[in-house]
């Protein structure tokens, strides 16, 4: 017997945590590209087209950094500072932000807003998730406003100080986001994104301590903070920081060794500038998508290598994309384990759970095949080698940012594909499978186990 209130209890929609992520990104996705759409976002009368505020806005949200029009040229003041909002929603968490309101004005977080806070922050718990909330919220002002003032009184030497003041912020923001966004297009005689500091070391170390910090994620930053007074790190900090070091060095030398003699990267450079450029293509590659060297002068070889690089990402629950450094971890270990013999995968004599390796592999198989399909899509719309198409729709679904110039000559349905990538890179395609799954049933039955040769 069918009574009002069941009636309105099946009729009432309620979101589950993964849908609210996803709605959420797209609402200020359009939201975004609505008022970037407006006159008042772009200077000299040059309308942007709604395809390509589409893109920028997505490309701002989900913290990617690749453009189909130059920030600093195209966009004026009130478009620039959208889409330095939209980076930072995106970075933190749309959630992050409105639980910022929330605790500002004293609102209680209900139980269903803490799930979809973990469910943003990659959290194991919604026990403490409020606590955390606050803790990434001071780290990120910390952070922020410590790599805005450097920043800051440096182009002081370079511009007014408004402007420098204005550039500081701006770019402390897209640096610590791992967005990858600058205004440096503004300066005709510059090349574009950071190559006129390829052998700054002062731009070049604060910009790596930006990008590291908002790659290694908020959890790691909060172990590093109390680790002078609990002497230890988790299992999870160890992992990140130790792998998150290994692939910047040896990405690094990799970068210096292939690059090395090539007349249109590090050639023309001083020794020192030799290492600085490798060691920011290193770490930029993983996440940010910042470049002191033109990635299109790339050694092909080189181009495939930061694919890789793109690939693995950042750590969990930062502003970084890729598989992760944690799943690469665990891949490395159980192929490390298997040559072995042995049954368990240990990290830092501790044994991995079988789940755990079992998600590794997923999160792998789902990244390569949406990487690999986007790429074939894109290579029967758009021209150019495939290399470098590969290196785009990596870079899309890793949030990575860095172009090998395929989006400046991009077609509308390559913009989209791009789009749709960067999009369930940075949601997550597990977190969209959830958010699609309108519910499922338990299975009543198993079938016999089976056994097929392998290798």
């Amino acid at each position: 017997m069918f009574t009002a209130n069941s009636i309105r209890n099946k009729l009432r929609f309620r979101p589950s945590p993964p849908q609210v992520m996803a709605f959420g990104f797209i609402l200020i996705i359009f939201l975004g590209a609505e008022l970037l759409s407006r006159p008042i976002s772009y200077t000299n009368d040059h309308a942007i087209p709604f395809i390509d505020a589409l893109f920028m806005s997505a490309s701002a949200t989900c913290v990617t950094g690749l453009t189909v029009l130059s920030p600093g040229i195209h966009l004026s003041s009130f478009g620039q500072v959208v889409m330095i909002l939209l980076v930072q929603i995106g970075g933190l968490g749309f959630m992050t932000m409105a639980t910022l309101f929330a605790l500002l004005f004293r609102k209680r977080i209900s139980f269903r807003e803490r799930l979809v806070l973990k469910e943003s922050m990659n959290y194991g718990q919604t026990e403490g998730i409020v606590r955390l909330i606050r803790k990434v919220l001071l780290y990120a002002l910390v952070i922020e406003l410590t790599g805005a003032f450097l920043l800051s009184v440096y182009f002081m030497t370079e511009m007014p100080v408004s402007k420098a003041v204005y550039f500081g912020v701006f770019h402390s923001i897209s640096f610590f986001n791992n967005a990858g966004f600058d205004l440096f297009a503004q300066f005709p005689e510059r090349a574009g994104s950071l190559i006129h500091y390829v052998e700054d070391p002062f731009i070049n170390i604060v910009s790596m301590l930006l990008i590291f910090f908002g790659g290694i994620g908020f959890i790691v930053i909060s172990e590093i903070v109390t680790f002078p007074k609990n002497r230890k790190f988790s299992l999870h900090s160890k992992v990140v920081l130790s792998v998150t070091g290994i692939l910047t060095v040896f990405g690094a030398i990799v970068i210096l060794m292939l690059e090395f003699s090539n007349p249109d990267t590090l050639e023309p450079l001083s020794a020192s500038g030799k290492v600085l450029g490798s060691f920011f293509q290193s770490v930029t590659a993983r996440s940010a998508g910042l470049s002191t060297i033109d990635p299109s002068s790339l050694r092909e070889v080189t181009q495939f290598f930061l694919i890789l690089l793109m690939f693995i990402g950042a750590g969990p629950g930062s502003t970084g994309g890729g598989i992760r450094v944690t799943t690469f971890a665990i891949l490395i270990g159980a192929m490390i384990a298997m040559i072995r013999g042995r049954d368990d995968v240990i990290l830092f004599r501790f044994r991995i759970a079988k789940q755990q390796i079992h998600q590794a592999i997923m999160f792998t198989m789902i990244a390569f095949t949406i990487i690999c399909t986007a790429a074939m899509a894109l290579s029967i719309t758009e021209r150019g080698s495939f290399l470098a198409i590969l290196f785009e729709a990596t870079s899309a679904y890793c949030t990575v940012g860095m172009s090998a110039g395929l989006t400046d000559h991009i077609t509308d349905i390559g913009k989209i594909i791009l789009i749709l990538l960067m999009f369930v890179g940075r949601l997550g395609p597990v977190t969209l499978a959830f958010a699609l799954n309108t519910g499922s049933k338990k299975e009543l039955y198993r079938f016999p186990e089976g056994k097929i040769t392998i290798g």
